[in-house]
């Protein structure tokens, strides 16, 4: 089955322009636009496209609000990628702690924008450029720290949410520390549940907000 998108931007030729990016590779299918947020929630419940592609700055609703909508209001909710001119946008970072699971550069090559998409259906995590490393550190405070702290993490999953951080799929952290994938998988899972985190993308966030790990 194809990996299915939902491409959502306020500017048309951004929308065709990854249309057939995304629509050149067999194994994925955009089943449906819209120019604003507040038209997502009905075509993600109509379509229920793996995949959101959704612009971070729209004149109607924004990509962090619906982001928030997205997951608040649809069970079984698709992974979102928000899409940005400039990877320093403090737009971006604040979508992710919403709940996106990546971010695109619109700039970005054809064969980078195809990765995103199927690593983001995959359930792994977009590696974060250094800007948007440091703006989650900025905003890093005691009570992430504490709630760190509070998770208990044993010394493998450290091990494991430091390779997580710096973007490593399930394979390549298990090549990195020599074990089976289904182990990293495990621990992954068990990372998620101690830090209370939805997905990759915020146990990336928690461990850089808590500086567990540093931008650098």
């Amino acid at each position: 089955m194809p990996v299915t998108v939902l491409l959502v931007d306020d500017e048309p030729l951004v929308r065709a322009g990854l249309r057939v990016v995304l629509e050149s590779q067999p194994d994925i299918e955009v089943v449906g636009e819209a120019a604003d947020g507040a038209s997502v929630i009905p075509l993600v419940r109509q379509l229920r496209p793996d995949v959101v592609a959704m612009d971070v700055r729209m004149p109607l609703l924004d990509g962090i609000e619906a982001t928030r909508a997205v997951l608040r209001s649809v069970d079984s909710p698709p992974k979102i990628i928000v899409v940005t001119t400039f990877e320093n946008d403090e737009y971006v970072y604040q979508a992710l702690r919403a709940g996106a699971d990546g971010f695109l550069l619109k700039r970005a090559r054809p064969a980078e924008i195809v990765h995103a998409v199927r690593l983001v259906a995959e359930g792994e995590t977009l590696l974060f450029p250094s800007a948007v490393r440091s703006l989650a550190a900025e905003y890093g405070n005691r009570q992430a720290r504490a709630a760190l702290e509070r998770a208990a993490l044993t010394e493998r999953e450290e091990a494991v949410l430091r390779l997580m951080a710096r973007g490593l799929t399930n394979v390549e952290i298990a090549r990195e520390l020599i074990v089976g994938t289904e182990t990293v998988k495990s621990h992954v899972s068990a990372i998620l549940g101690k830090l209370g985190a939805r997905d990759r993308t915020q146990a990336v966030i928690a461990a850089y907000e808590s500086g567990f790990v540093s931008p650098a």
